[in-house]
Protein backbone atom coordinates (compact mmCIF):
# COMPACT_ATOMS: atom_id res chain seq x y z
CA UNK A 1 0.00 0.00 0.00
CA UNK A 2 1.02 3.55 -0.67
CA UNK A 3 -0.75 6.97 0.88
CA UNK A 4 -3.31 8.30 -1.08
CA UNK A 5 -5.11 11.89 -1.66
CA UNK A 6 -7.72 11.72 0.74
CA UNK A 7 -9.54 14.26 -1.53
CA UNK A 8 -10.68 10.98 -3.58
CA UNK A 9 -11.14 8.34 -0.74
CA UNK A 10 -14.75 8.02 -1.44
CA UNK A 11 -14.67 7.07 -4.76
CA UNK A 12 -13.90 3.45 -3.15
CA UNK A 13 -16.72 3.45 -1.33
CA UNK A 14 -19.83 5.55 -3.39
CA UNK A 15 -20.29 2.49 -5.55
CA UNK A 16 -23.95 2.20 -4.82
CA UNK A 17 -26.66 2.12 -7.29
CA UNK A 18 -27.24 4.87 -9.81
CA UNK A 19 -30.81 5.88 -9.05
CA UNK A 20 -33.37 7.80 -10.61
CA UNK A 21 -35.04 10.08 -8.12
CA UNK A 22 -38.43 11.05 -9.67
CA UNK A 23 -41.17 13.73 -8.31
CA UNK A 24 -44.09 15.59 -9.11
CA UNK A 25 -45.56 18.94 -8.05
CA UNK A 26 -48.78 19.01 -9.85
CA UNK A 27 -48.50 19.70 -13.72
CA UNK A 28 -44.68 19.15 -13.27
CA UNK A 29 -42.83 16.17 -13.30
CA UNK A 30 -39.13 16.25 -12.91
CA UNK A 31 -36.47 13.46 -12.28
CA UNK A 32 -33.21 13.72 -10.77
CA UNK A 33 -30.03 11.66 -11.22
CA UNK A 34 -28.19 10.56 -7.35
CA UNK A 35 -25.61 8.17 -6.67
CA UNK A 36 -25.38 9.01 -2.97
CA UNK A 37 -27.39 5.86 -1.56
CA UNK A 38 -27.66 4.23 1.88
CA UNK A 39 -30.24 1.53 2.57
CA UNK A 40 -31.14 1.75 6.57
CA UNK A 41 -31.17 -1.84 7.69
CA UNK A 42 -33.61 -4.62 5.97
CA UNK A 43 -36.29 -2.20 6.28
CA UNK A 44 -37.54 0.08 3.90
CA UNK A 45 -35.90 3.20 4.71
CA UNK A 46 -33.26 4.87 2.57
CA UNK A 47 -31.33 8.10 2.67
CA UNK A 48 -30.38 9.86 -0.64
CA UNK A 49 -28.12 12.75 -0.37
CA UNK A 50 -28.52 15.68 -3.01
CA UNK A 51 -29.02 19.78 -1.65
CA UNK A 52 -31.15 22.92 -2.96
CA UNK A 53 -28.98 23.36 -5.92
CA UNK A 54 -31.21 20.57 -7.50
CA UNK A 55 -35.07 20.99 -8.21
CA UNK A 56 -35.92 17.50 -7.75
CA UNK A 57 -34.12 18.25 -4.20
CA UNK A 58 -36.24 21.01 -3.13
CA UNK A 59 -39.67 19.22 -4.85
CA UNK A 60 -39.14 16.16 -2.61
CA UNK A 61 -38.95 18.74 0.69
CA UNK A 62 -42.39 20.28 -0.41
CA UNK A 63 -43.87 17.14 -1.60
CA UNK A 64 -42.86 15.28 1.14
CA UNK A 65 -42.50 12.06 -1.38
CA UNK A 66 -41.05 10.42 -4.68
CA UNK A 67 -40.05 7.65 -6.36
CA UNK A 68 -36.32 5.60 -6.05
CA UNK A 69 -36.46 3.90 -10.34
CA UNK A 70 -33.57 1.78 -10.34
CA UNK A 71 -32.31 1.63 -14.12
CA UNK A 72 -30.33 -0.95 -15.44
CA UNK A 73 -26.94 -0.92 -17.61
CA UNK A 74 -28.64 -0.34 -20.72
CA UNK A 75 -30.14 2.84 -19.66
CA UNK A 76 -26.60 4.61 -18.35
CA UNK A 77 -26.62 7.42 -20.87
CA UNK A 78 -29.94 8.48 -20.07
CA UNK A 79 -28.89 8.39 -16.16
CA UNK A 80 -26.30 10.42 -16.75
CA UNK A 81 -27.95 12.89 -19.54
CA UNK A 82 -30.74 13.67 -16.52
CA UNK A 83 -27.78 14.48 -14.34
CA UNK A 84 -26.45 16.61 -16.23
CA UNK A 85 -29.40 18.77 -17.22
CA UNK A 86 -31.64 20.80 -15.01
CA UNK A 87 -36.16 20.88 -15.46
CA UNK A 88 -35.80 23.90 -15.59
CA UNK A 89 -34.24 23.46 -19.37
CA UNK A 90 -36.21 20.81 -20.48
CA UNK A 91 -38.61 18.39 -19.93
CA UNK A 92 -36.31 15.69 -18.59
CA UNK A 93 -39.23 12.65 -19.35
CA UNK A 94 -39.74 14.10 -23.71
CA UNK A 95 -36.42 14.98 -23.42
CA UNK A 96 -34.72 11.41 -22.89
CA UNK A 97 -38.18 9.63 -23.86
CA UNK A 98 -38.70 8.14 -20.59
CA UNK A 99 -41.96 6.17 -20.21
CA UNK A 100 -43.71 7.70 -16.96
CA UNK A 101 -46.55 4.87 -14.98
CA UNK A 102 -48.19 5.60 -12.85
CA UNK A 103 -47.72 5.11 -9.25
CA UNK A 104 -50.12 3.44 -6.62
CA UNK A 105 -49.30 5.56 -3.15
CA UNK A 106 -47.69 8.66 -4.35
CA UNK A 107 -48.23 11.33 -7.04
CA UNK A 108 -44.50 10.96 -8.72
CA UNK A 109 -43.95 8.77 -11.87
CA UNK A 110 -42.17 5.63 -11.67
CA UNK A 111 -40.08 5.02 -15.14
CA UNK A 112 -40.90 2.20 -16.95
CA UNK A 113 -38.18 0.58 -18.21
CA UNK A 114 -36.09 0.32 -15.06
CA UNK A 115 -35.39 -2.50 -12.87
CA UNK A 116 -37.51 -1.44 -10.06
CA UNK A 117 -38.67 1.18 -8.78
CA UNK A 118 -39.47 2.02 -5.07
CA UNK A 119 -42.75 4.63 -4.56
CA UNK A 120 -41.34 6.59 -0.98
CA UNK A 121 -42.11 9.22 1.97
CA UNK A 122 -40.18 11.45 3.36
CA UNK A 123 -39.88 11.11 6.85
CA UNK A 124 -36.52 12.96 8.41
CA UNK A 125 -34.23 15.47 6.51
CA UNK A 126 -30.78 15.85 7.94
CA UNK A 127 -30.10 19.23 6.36
CA UNK A 128 -26.50 20.35 7.11
CA UNK A 129 -26.10 17.43 5.25
CA UNK A 130 -28.72 17.23 2.60
CA UNK A 131 -29.78 13.69 3.62
CA UNK A 132 -32.92 12.63 2.41
CA UNK A 133 -34.66 9.70 4.78
CA UNK A 134 -37.31 8.03 2.79
CA UNK A 135 -39.64 5.23 3.57
CA UNK A 136 -40.24 2.79 0.48
CA UNK A 137 -44.59 2.21 0.28
CA UNK A 138 -44.31 0.61 -2.30
CA UNK A 139 -42.06 -1.86 -4.86
CA UNK A 140 -42.10 -2.65 -8.39
CA UNK A 141 -40.31 -4.72 -10.15
CA UNK A 142 -39.72 -5.70 -13.66
CA UNK A 143 -39.75 -9.41 -14.89
CA UNK A 144 -39.77 -8.77 -18.39
CA UNK A 145 -35.86 -6.68 -18.14
CA UNK A 146 -33.43 -8.60 -19.77
CA UNK A 147 -30.65 -6.37 -19.12
CA UNK A 148 -30.17 -7.15 -15.15
CA UNK A 149 -26.94 -5.53 -14.44
CA UNK A 150 -27.63 -2.48 -11.96
CA UNK A 151 -25.25 0.76 -12.68
CA UNK A 152 -22.97 1.91 -10.25
CA UNK A 153 -20.72 5.10 -9.96
CA UNK A 154 -17.54 5.39 -8.82
CA UNK A 155 -17.57 9.20 -8.35
CA UNK A 156 -14.76 10.25 -10.70
CA UNK A 157 -16.64 10.04 -14.16
CA UNK A 158 -17.03 6.28 -14.19
CA UNK A 159 -19.10 3.40 -13.99
CA UNK A 160 -19.22 0.24 -13.71
CA UNK A 161 -22.43 -2.42 -13.84
CA UNK A 162 -22.64 -5.81 -11.94
CA UNK A 163 -20.46 -8.14 -12.68
CA UNK A 164 -20.31 -11.96 -11.98
CA UNK A 165 -23.29 -13.07 -9.47
CA UNK A 166 -22.53 -14.51 -6.31
CA UNK A 167 -25.18 -17.20 -4.95
CA UNK A 168 -24.58 -17.37 -1.09
CA UNK A 169 -28.28 -17.51 0.05
CA UNK A 170 -28.07 -20.74 1.55
CA UNK A 171 -25.26 -19.86 3.74
CA UNK A 172 -26.55 -16.49 4.88
CA UNK A 173 -30.02 -17.92 5.39
CA UNK A 174 -30.70 -17.83 8.73
CA UNK A 175 -29.12 -14.19 8.68
CA UNK A 176 -31.74 -12.55 5.70
CA UNK A 177 -35.25 -11.81 6.37
CA UNK A 178 -38.02 -14.07 4.70
CA UNK A 179 -38.83 -13.43 1.08
CA UNK A 180 -35.83 -11.00 0.16
CA UNK A 181 -34.95 -12.61 -2.54
CA UNK A 182 -34.47 -10.38 -5.45
CA UNK A 183 -35.46 -11.29 -9.02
Amino acid sequence: MIKGNLDKAFTYLESGAVLLVCVSEGKKDNVMTVSWQMVLDFTPLIAICSGSWNESFEAILRTKQCCLCVPAADMIEKAVGIGTIHGSQCDKFKHFNLKKQKPAKVKAPLIGGCLAAIECKLTDYIEPYGILVLKGVQLWENPLKKERRIIHANGDGTFFADGEFYNLREKMRERLPEGVERL
